[in-house]
């Protein structure tokens, strides 16, 4: 089990201090990270957290996935590897 989850559902309102509060429920928390988007400057709905432990990753999993945070239901699972992806086209409308 990796330590970095996955924390997606969250509300366009939530920041990462309240992201790194909530999961300090579950054990210490080494970072706590909410993806913008670069065009809007806005959050994008989801973020990573990461936790100290193994242990402590299991346990905000068994918290936090399909509970709600600022009125949103959470989904938390362990973060996966990001996959390499094909370049885009310039010029493209495709």
């Amino acid at each position: 089990m990796a330590k970095k989850l996955y924390v997606g559902g969250l509300s366009y309102g939530t920041s990462e201090a309240t992201l790194k509060e909530t999961f300090a429920q579950a054990g210490s928390v080494e970072t706590a990270v909410i993806i913008i988007d670069k065009m809007t400057n806005r959050s994008k709905g989801f973020g990573f957290v990461e936790m100290s432990t193994d242990e402590e990753a299991q346990k905000a999993i068994e918290m936090f996935d399909g509970k709600e945070l600022d009125g949103r239901t959470l989904k938390v699972n362990e973060a996966k590897p990001l996959e390499p992806r094909a370049p885009r086209q310039e010029g493209s409308r495709w």
